[in-house]
């Protein structure tokens, strides 16, 4: 899921799936070029709350930054690897190179 919504975020995945995230706004930060958000909007819906429009953006915005801002999809699925690993075992120490 997490790899389709860098895709659809870098528009890589299919123009339908692409059309249902929409980048988060912040208000007092709009106009300047800084403004960049990797934060995407949650659709809220009374029926479907495991719909991609829903789940795709919360699993997204509860990652770090410096993971989804990665450069390219192989990076992306490399820290994601190495972040939901030491999720999974914190009392493990990796070495990053």
């Amino acid at each position: 899921m997490v790899v389709l919504m860098y895709k659809a975020f870098h528009g890589a995945a299919p123009l339908y799936l692409s059309q249902l995230i929409r980048v988060a706004d912040l208000p007092g930060r709009r106009c300047r070029r800084s403004a960049r958000t990797n934060l995407l909007s949650v659709k809220l819906f009374t029926v479907g709350g495991r719909a991609f429009p829903v789940v795709g953006p919360t699993i997204w915005n509860s990652l770090p930054d410096n993971k989804t801002s990665a450069p390219s999809l192989s990076t992306f699925r490399q820290r994601l690897k190495t972040f939901l690993f030491q999720a999974s075992f914190p009392d493990i120490i990796i070495n990053t190179r």
